[in-house]
């Protein structure tokens, strides 16, 4: 992943993440089965990664700064790094924050739509999807390889018809640069909230 093309389509992928996240599920937010932390970065790792780069060499000024964001006050994105992140695998740093905004999302929008909780299962699954995903991109445009990042997607993850919001949000990442060539669900831009995501999709169920 390279050039200027390529820096303005994450830009806009991440300003869509910021605009769906205040929009759709910070006013529909209310407590649940807490989300579990990630597990410390591999720069603090009994073997630290020694290619990895760091959250202070990356991140200030950064677009993928938001991500950290927002995910800080839904849950603990990492556990077992110092108080200062700044030394942490940048890589790792993101994909906690990734895994922690998907997870939330699932959980919020299946309980609007089915008022229950989720399936763990599920739930993981989104969470593990955007750590692939998210991280991955984030290590192709910074040449930061991590140990601890997955190579592949887990199966059964949810389509956009069923969870539009966390299903456009898993499907964009996982080949941003086919964004242009393959249209996102844009009868979500229409909505104002997932009151209104909810009623679409019981129309579209109801649909001869």
């Amino acid at each position: 992943m390279n050039g200027a093309t390529d820096a303005v389509t994450l830009h806009q992928l991440l300003g869509r993440i910021v605009y769906f996240h205040a929009l759709f599920i910070e006013p529909a937010l209310r407590p649940g089965a807490p989300l579990d932390p990630a597990p410390g970065c591999c720069a603090h790792s009994p073997h630290p990664n020694p290619c990895a780069r760091t959250v202070g060499e990356l991140l200030p000024g950064s677009a993928w700064q938001v991500l950290w964001e927002i995910a800080t006050p839904l849950a603990a994105p990492s556990k077992g790094c110092p108080t200062s992140c700044s030394s942490c695998c940048a890589t790792c740093h993101v994909s906690a924050a990734a895994a922690v905004i998907a997870a939330s999302w699932a959980q919020t929008e299946y309980r609007t739509y089915r008022q229950r909780e989720p399936a763990g299962a599920l739930v993981d699954a989104c969470a593990s999807a955007a750590t692939t995903r998210l991280g991955r991109v984030f290590a192709l445009q910074h040449s930061s390889p991590c140990s601890r990042l997955k190579r592949t997607a887990p199966q059964a993850l949810p389509p956009t018809e069923e969870l539009p919001l966390t299903g456009e949000l898993l499907a964009l990442w996982a080949d941003p640069t086919t964004v242009s060539r393959h249209p996102v669900t844009t009868w979500l831009n229409h909505c104002t909230s997932l009151d209104d995501v909810q009623s679409v999709l019981a129309s579209k169920r109801t649909s001869p």
